[in-house]
């Protein structure tokens, strides 16, 4: 299985014997300055994702030869949406904005090991690691050096997706040869980032075990080609999340997101395994299955666990619900923008949990007996909240809004002392709950006048 691991001593043996050809020497000079020319831009992205400078400059000769009107995830245009993987990113208004998008997916942001084994295993992943089957040094990494191509070594390029012609020699230069004339070049540039913590794990490591389990669902639903279950989220596996995306009526990203594994997850389990008659207990027993592929190996947040002898929440819950979806998103949610990682904003939130919930719980083919407003989170748990969700969400904004104005004191006792410790127990509680409370009491409305306007009210009570 392809693996840093595996491959680190081979991207240091490499490394350590690569010769720029004699014949591509000047060539490959000339791409290091043009490299070096802009070396602020790439600063900026430096000083915004931690990544490198001279990664995010090799990344962006082979996506699009240093043109700066285009996205770094794929060379396509700044100014529209992209249509290739990843597909609907954009448009950005700079290159710098699009290239921190393009490394936020990537899942650079937070990366410690910039050594040179580290970024080579970065750098080919880009491309993909299908050369390492057929025996041959990646040109993607090596093209121009004496570690691909004759005499000294083997030739070969995939031509197009899945067709390898052994006798072609690409001509492009790659970016370990880029890397190793931009370092005779500039002295500044060391490649000597370590990780900082004995066995602290990389942001692709962390996500690899959720990648695997994805691959090896893939395969069984049917993906054609078949995809190497080695964790990795490269072109072939984007491409087939992609099609299960267009297939199963998600956002076409070709990306891995929350809504994408829950489909996935519920795409391989049994017909008919949807809850029943207000028992939210299946439903629950899905979010812990999602939460087991989605939590991290080492460090962060986790999900409460259901393991065996434990008891099951109180199954007609909704609360736990909600609060197992929002540590879910809060873990999975890609965050837009050129800005520093933060938590989602609540409203945001929201949407991703109803979202996730309609692809939880959505069976297909069946009319609603709800209409839309009341039936937004599936039929389950609309029967739970039918009739409750004005009188919650009122509820809730009070009490939250009481709640925001206790300050924890530790000499305080009785009521004041007990809404200090749930104050303290709860940081920002008035930033989540107010809004999500407001939004329930918005959606009551809108229900009771979805209703009115069924003429599915129930009649008003009669009073003498």
């Amino acid at each position: 299985m392809i693996s840093f691991e595996s491959l680190k001593s081979e991207y240091e043996r490499n490394w350590a014997s690569l010769e720029i050809r004699a014949g591509r020497l000047a060539e490959a000079n000339a791409v290091a300055r043009k490299a070096l020319n802009s070396k602020a831009t790439y600063q900026q992205i430096e000083r915004l994702t931690g990544v490198p400078w001279p990664f995010a400059a090799l990344c962006h000769y082979r996506e699009s030869n240093f043109d700066f009107d285009t996205y770094l995830g794929n060379g396509e245009s700044l100014h529209r949406v992209t249509t290739i993987v990843p597909k609907g990113r954009g448009p950005f208004a700079t290159f710098v904005d699009g290239a921190v998008d393009a490394f936020r997916i990537q899942n650079f942001i937070g990366a410690h090991d910039w050594g040179i084994a580290r970024m080579l295993f970065r750098l080919e992943a880009f491309n993909g690691f299908g050369y390492h089957a057929k025996g041959v040094n990646s040109p993607y990494l090596y093209g121009g050096s004496t570690l691909y191509g004759p005499p000294e070594a083997r030739a070969g390029k995939f031509v197009r997706d899945h067709v390898f012609d052994s006798n072609h020699v690409d001509s492009q230069l790659g970016t370990a040869v880029i890397l190793h004339a931009m370092m005779a070049l500039d002295s500044s540039i060391t490649l000597d980032g370590g990780p900082q913590f004995a066995g602290r794990t990389e942001p692709e490591d962390d996500a690899a075990s959720t990648v695997i389990l994805m691959q090896q669902a893939l395969n069984k639903l049917g993906a054609n080609p078949p995809l190497a279950e080695d964790g990795i989220s490269g072109p072939k596996t984007r491409a087939a999340v992609s099609l299960f995306q267009q297939q199963n009526g998600l956002r076409d990203t070709g990306l891995l997101d929350a809504a994408t594994v829950a489909a996935i997850t519920r795409a391989m389990q049994q017909p008919g395994a949807a809850a029943q008659n207000g028992d939210l207990s299946q439903i629950l027993k899905r979010l812990e299955d999602l939460a087991q592929l989605l939590r991290p190996s080492a460090g962060g947040t986790t999900l409460p666990a259901i393991v065996p002898g434990n008891t099951l929440p109180a199954t007609n819950d909704p609360v736990s619900i909600f609060e197992r979806l929002f540590a879910l998103i809060n873990k999975t949610a890609p965050m837009p923008g050129p800005v520093t990682p933060t938590s989602p904003a609540p409203v945001d939130q929201l949407k991703q949990v109803v979202d996730l919930l309609s692809t939880l719980l959505n069976n297909g083919g069946g009319k609603p007996m709800l209409g839309q407003v009341n039936g937004a989170l599936g039929e389950t748990i609309g029967k739970l909240l039918d009739g409750k969700k004005t009188a919650l969400g009122i509820g809730g904004s009070v009490l939250t809004a009481l709640l925001s104005s206790v300050t924890a004191s530790p000499n305080a006792s009785g009521i004041a002392g007990l809404l200090g410790t749930i104050v303290s127990a709860v940081p920002g509680l008035g930033q989540f709950a107010m809004p999500i409370s407001l939004a329930l009491t918005v959606w009551g409305v809108l229900g009771k006048m979805e209703k009115w306007a069924q003429g599915t009210a129930p009649p008003p009570k009669v009073t003498t």
